[in-house]
């Protein structure tokens, strides 16, 4: 079992001493001592990850640029078994995002494992696999099939899927919920586990400290938000399932001030998402106190958007006179 937070780091999770480089994979070679972080126990280049389901399994973007630079992929979402995905349109374009119904489209664990691991090792990126169920049973049994497998990192625990046991109420939407999918995740891996927060709540807080309380060894937000669209000519709703996930820049200012909820209610490390899609946007939830950040439906719209990214915060780390991107992380909170 990993510990949440190794020797030397900061309350938020980031080493202040980057990772060694003795023994360094050369498939690592864009790390360097502005970035670098040792984060859930995970050597990382930077603190910066795909979000899981904007980045397919890495693949897709592996002609851009080098993937190393990436402190690790978050895989599209897992299930137990394949899932087609929801049926008729699924993406409606709004004026400053997206609205996405996939319905977890993937070729299931054992099809994972088998199609998209190998590319995925050989890429020497830390892998974080985001898994799925219907109840707490599927959640827990992906998990223990996912302990051990070689490349595999962490877990990213979806909570925003519907609780079949409990009339399709998402397992995020309340404290009790929240809490028995993380215990009986944590009692079937030793993988660290980052539970992935729905903003569809009432209180963030509250479901932070209750997947704390549990085991979480971090936690990622936010989710997609709840929104729809309608076609006037058609008269009815654009997606089959009525409404869908809203994600890009206009999600950003309701998930900075959940980042910065939950930054102050708990004491483990948090993957901040939502909207983030300039290095400016990035610096903003490092100082809400992030210790990660996903870059998420920027990737559709600007496939260079990671090294951007990256570039942009090493840049304003030097202006700020910055030896390391840790001195960051909070920086903005009350003292």
């Amino acid at each position: 079992m990993s510990s949440k937070q190794s020797a030397g780091s900061t309350q938020q999770g980031i080493s202040q001493q980057p990772p060694a480089a003795s023994g360094q994979d050369k498939r690592q070679a864009t790390s360097d001592n502005l970035l670098s972080t040792n984060l859930f126990g995970i050597k990382m280049n930077s603190p910066l990850m795909s979000a899981s389901g904007t980045y397919g399994y890495g693949k897709e973007f592996a002609n851009f640029y080098n993937l190393s630079m990436l402190g690790a992929i978050v895989v599209k979402g897992i299930t137990m078994k394949p899932r087609a995905g929801n049926s008729g349109q699924r993406l409606v374009e709004t004026p400053a995002g997206l609205i996405n119904s996939i319905g977890l489209e993937n070729p299931g664990v054992e099809g994972f494992l088998v199609q998209e691991m190998p590319f995925l090792r050989e890429s020497g990126v830390p892998v974080i696999v985001n898994i799925s169920g219907n109840t707490p049973e599927e959640y827990a049994a992906l998990a223990e099939r996912l302990d051990g497998e070689a490349g595999i990192h962490a877990l990213e625990v979806n909570i925003s899927c519907p609780n079949v046991k409990q009339g399709g109420m998402a397992f995020g939407a309340s404290c009790d919920m929240a809490a028995a999918v993380t215990a009986d995740v944590r009692k079937r891996t030793r993988l660290p586990i980052i539970v992935k927060l729905s903003p569809n709540v009432t209180d963030i807080a509250s479901i932070a400290r209750a997947v704390e309380a549990e085991g979480a060894d971090g936690i990622s937000l936010i989710n997609t938000l709840l929104g729809m669209g309608i076609d006037i000519r058609n008269k009815k709703p654009y997606l089959d399932n009525t409404f869908g996930g809203l994600s890009g820049p206009a999600v950003k200012p309701v998930a900075l001030r959940m980042v910065w909820q939950v930054a102050g209610a708990v004491n483990i490390p948090i993957v901040g998402m939502g909207g983030i899609s300039t290095w400016q946007d990035a610096v903003e939830f490092y100082l809400a106190g992030a210790s990660a950040i996903a870059i998420g439906t920027a990737n559709f719209f600007n496939p260079l958007a990671v090294p951007e990214i990256i570039e942009g915060v090493k840049a304003y780390l030097h202006s700020e006179g910055m030896q390391h991107i840790g001195e960051l992380v909070g920086a903005a909170r009350p003292k």
